[in-house]
């Protein structure tokens, strides 16, 4: 019975995040430029977030499914690098009308804002190191992740706000909303908005179940279902949303930069959530405790991202970074087998990528432009 519930649950999970997202692409419209993305970015994820909610209370009331813990966010921020930079800068080559750069290639330019949200990846990959080392993940651990994130919150609302994104941009359902007049046009966002909660609501246990139930069916292990193809459903609308943006490559490095917030909520707020609802589910205050492959997904994990951020330091994101990234990432989707070789490969290429800002460190990065951000509004 599970296994067919797959037929409703899957196809309302993906409508749910079409819904939140619609909302939220309409929403940018009444909030400050700076703080677009970063609010879009955490309103695509909310499917995301219910789904670790599910498995995280699941967890609390069976231990078999503890291993599910770190499938989900490990598999969502995995995409988030090895496929959505890689899909942003091919689409945006593909689509656009400017000359090639000095070097022969397409290169997309970051705007200098963005070295916020490119910065805020680090300490929060930072600190996973040490929840990493120690192998659990407790309630404090969680306050700090969640520091973290209200700081990078705290960062953008000093940014002064851009002009508005054009409404003629806005896919179809989001610019029929902004064409209501005012409030109606609020209203339609908050009922499209309720509605993608309620469905999320009723629909995010019953998918879980329905993915566990296939992947016993058909033989795959249920940490790779849900590693993979929980968060490719639930993320599909951002991804979609990206592609939309990369299409008209002077927004690429918003799409880009959607991508880079949305892991610095799963990196902060969605695993900060995590040991909150445990402790619930388990009626008191408990660490989830790590095995030995759960380590080595988030290792994995976090060295990718790393690599990902000292790319996108550089404040501008080429070829070869994108084809990289992609290429990584296939071989350790198409051979699971690989992921121990793949981890040496990220790791040793970020130490690569590391000293080589470090011994350039005069030269444009997010770092020295940050810098210059505050000394102009702090």
């Amino acid at each position: 019975m599970e296994i067919f519930n797959a037929f409703w649950t899957f196809p309302a999970i993906v409508l749910a995040a079409l819904l939140i997202a619609w909302a939220a692409e309409s929403g940018q419209f009444f909030i400050s430029q700076g703080l677009a993305l970063a609010v879009l970015a955490w309103v695509q994820t909310i499917p995301e977030f219910a789904v670790e909610a599910v498995i995280t209370l699941d967890a609390a009331k069976d231990p078999a499914k503890m291993h599910l813990i770190t499938a989900n966010f490990t598999g969502s921020l995995r995409l988030f690098i090895g496929l959505g930079f890689p899909m942003v800068y091919f689409v945006s080559l593909l689509s656009r009308k400017t000359k090639t750069d000095k070097k022969g290639s397409w290169t997309i330019k970051l705007d200098d804002e963005h070295s916020i949200a490119i910065l805020f990846l680090l300490p929060a990959l930072l600190y996973f190191l040490v929840i990493y080392f120690k192998a659990t993940l407790n309630i404090f651990d969680g306050i700090i992740l969640a520091a973290i994130y209200f700081a990078y919150i705290y960062l953008l609302t000093k940014m002064p706000p851009r002009d508005k994104e054009e409404i003629e941009d806005l896919s179809r359902i989001p610019k029929y909303i902004m064409s209501l007049s005012h409030p109606f046009n609020i209203i339609g966002i908050l009922c499209i908005f309720i509605l993608g909660a309620i469905i999320i609501y009723f629909s995010a246990h019953p998918f879980l179940n329905s993915m566990l139930a296939i992947a016993v069916s058909i033989g795959v292990s249920q940490f790779v279902f849900v590693q993979w193809v929980a968060p490719f459903l639930s993320e599909f609308p951002e991804k979609l949303s990206a592609f939309c943006w990369a299409r008209k490559v002077d927004k690429a490095p918003m799409a880009l930069i959607n991508f880079v917030s949305s892991s610095i909520n799963q990196w902060t707020i969605l695993v900060a959530m995590i040991p909150f609802l445990y402790s619930f589910g388990m009626g008191k205050i408990s660490p989830i405790i790590f095995d030995d492959h759960q380590k080595a997904e988030i290792l994995l994990t976090i060295l990718q991202s790393y690599l990902g951020f000292l790319f996108l330091a550089s404040m501008d994101f080429q070829l070869f970074e994108a084809t990289a990234l992609f290429i990584l990432w296939l071989i350790q989707f198409l051979f699971p087998g690989t992921r121990f070789w793949i981890t040496w490969v990220y790791g040793a290429w970020a130490l690569i990528e590391t000293v080589r800002m470090i011994s350039d460190i005069n030269k444009k990065n997010a770092f020295n432009v940050f810098t210059e951000l505050c000394k102009k509004h702090f």
